[in-house]
């Protein structure tokens, strides 16, 4: 997915470990921002306000005079608000919400206030330009801001619909659904739920469902969510512990159809569910292994699940990852993230009419699967403005030819930097990964700093990124030496010019063996020890 979605903030080995490190996308921890600011609670009123004045209520309560903050009893003002409160975000946040999230920021120095935002970049209170190349783990998809979703969300809201009324069939569910399809044209029917994690619970409820089996089979190191059926199918521990009993499910390496087999003749498994390119450390599924896991699961009653959560819609330079390898047709599904637009939550489960025909078998089961916010009217206005951005704009040609640009000028400079050890993936999904050098100087280094922690140098190289060069990217795992770059799909030669140039400048400065990123190195190394 992604992640979940697998899905990485940079931290810092003193401040996250395991789950903590990995990417929060998918785990639904995101940047301070517009989300974070607290909104004053309404005041009581009649009795209740005078006890709680005797009562001495603390301060924020219900209960505060009218002048305990300056935007009460004025009217919602977004704009006051803002201007008011926005400097407390950091506050806020670690009062509130996930108090570790400013701590990990404010330890590795990535506790930027940025401003507003459009397309590829963001800019800070001091009109400082940031190219990111993280598209928020991959939802904004066609960049922030972009203009057609946005007059898609004024028109819809100036429409006054009759939405979600839950006994009427509104009609941009159905076109959005329609449009969906004509890019799977062998399925034929849609779920809409709010997230990539409820895309995949709809499809694990589905398959176990249509087929009557009670297993899962999922890929090491997977990443689908993080509610309870989607956890049960997340290939990282670290997610996992703790939050047990979960669904029976089976863990197989990405590839394996001999163990895929193994576990089908045992004639319990309702579905395999697979990333075509695993968010974590982005890898491929090999060529042919989707076809051949199709063709074992088929044979065996079973399900093909692609969660397309992070790889669809473009990402990899076709509309869908599986579409890489030919004749490759799931069962179902799931999409998600880019389809937002950025701005409203929505996720998708695609998949075969007699899938559906089995779960919604009677007038009694109508609603045996349901979302209260699925379909909402603000959500598929954005999903078919998203869809037809790409179209005209030619987004996924784009996504494949500046992916392979960006990809192949990275893969230039491996010859060149003895710290570089690979750099993969496909269109617009590039992992980076750094591996052992030879020479003596950095390989003690390099083994001081894997002896702290592993993942710690490619934590070094993000760091300085945005620091220096003001650009934002993403540790691709806890305990992995691979950046991941997953920007906007709108992003053009300028970009990958920018960036080029920024890690080539610093991987001079790693080669060089001084200098700030190798300090940075030590304290992340003491911090590391400390924590242990």
């Amino acid at each position: 997915m992604t992640d979940g979605d697998p899905k990485t903030f940079p931290a810092s080995g003193a401040e996250a470990s395991g789950a903590e490190a990995l990417d929060p996308e998918a785990h639904g921890a995101e940047a301070p921002g517009v989300e974070s600011f607290a909104t004053p609670g309404a005041r009581a009123s009649g009795g209740e306000e005078l006890a709680g004045a005797a009562s001495g209520a603390p301060r924020g309560s219900a209960f505060e005079p009218p002048d305990a903050h300056p935007s009460r009893g004025k009217g919602f003002d977004l704009a006051r608000l803002l201007a008011e409160r926005g400097a407390e975000r950091y506050e806020l946040h670690t009062k509130y919400l996930n108090h570790q999230l400013p701590r990990m920021l404010h330890t590795i120095g990535f506790d930027r206030v940025y401003e507003r935002a459009e397309g590829a970049y963001f800019w800070d209170s001091e009109g400082n330009d940031y190219l990111d190349m993280l598209a928020g783990f991959g939802v904004m998809g066609l960049g922030r801001h972009h203009p057609v979703v946005r007059k898609a969300l004024h028109d819809v809201l100036d429409a006054s619909l009759a939405d979600l009324t839950r006994f009427d069939c509104q009609p941009l569910p159905g076109l959005l659904a329609e449009k969906l399809l004509a890019h799977s044209p062998h399925l034929d029917r849609v779920f809409f739920g709010n997230s990539g994690t409820e895309a995949v619970e709809t499809a694990l409820k589905f398959a176990r469902y249509a087929t009557g089996k009670p297993r899962v089979l999922y890929c090491s190191h997977a990443f689908h969510g993080l509610t309870t059926g989607s956890l049960s199918v997340n290939g990282e521990s670290g997610f996992r512990d703790g939050f047990a009993p979960l669904l029976p499910d089976t863990a197989l390496p990405l590839g394996d159809t001999a163990a895929l087999e193994r576990e089908l003749k045992r004639g319990d498994v309702a579905a395999l569910i697979v990333e075509p390119i695993q968010g974590k450390g982005v890898h491929a599924s090999p060529p042919g292994y989707l076809r051949a896991a199709q063709e074992l699961l088929h044979r065996h009653k079973a399900l093909l699940i692609a969660d397309e959560v992070q790889t669809g819609l473009g990402r990899t330079g076709d509309f869908y990852a599986y579409q890489h390898d030919e004749g490759v047709e799931p069962d179902l599904v799931c999409v998600a993230k880019a389809l937002s637009g950025g701005y409203v939550p929505v996720g998708a489960t695609l998949g075969k009419e007699w899938i559906f025909k089995k779960v919604y078998s009677s007038m009694d089961r109508v609603l045996v699967h349901s979302a209260s916010f699925g379909s909402n009217a603000q959500a598929m206005a954005a999903g078919l403005a998203v869809l037809s951005v790409m179209e005209d704009e030619g987004v996924v040609a784009n996504a494949r030819a500046t992916g392979d640009l960006l990809r192949t000028r990275l893969a230039a400079l491996i010859d060149r930097y003895e710290l570089l050890a690979d750099v993969r993936g496909r269109g617009l999904m590039i992992g980076i990964e750094f591996g052992r050098p030879s020479s003596l100087k950095l390989r003690s280094r390099w083994t001081m700093l894997q002896a702290a922690r592993k993942g710690l140098f490619a934590q070094m190289v993000v760091v300085p990124l945005l620091q220096k060069h003001r650009i934002l990217t993403q540790v691709s795992g806890d305990h992995l030496e691979v950046i991941k770059l997953i920007p906007p799909l709108t992003i053009t030669e300028r970009e990958v010019d920018r960036f080029v140039a920024a890690f080539t400048a610093v991987m001079d400065d790693a080669h060089g063996g001084g200098g700030l990123m190798w300090d940075f190195g030590r304290t992340l190394v003491k911090q590391a020890v400390a924590n242990r």
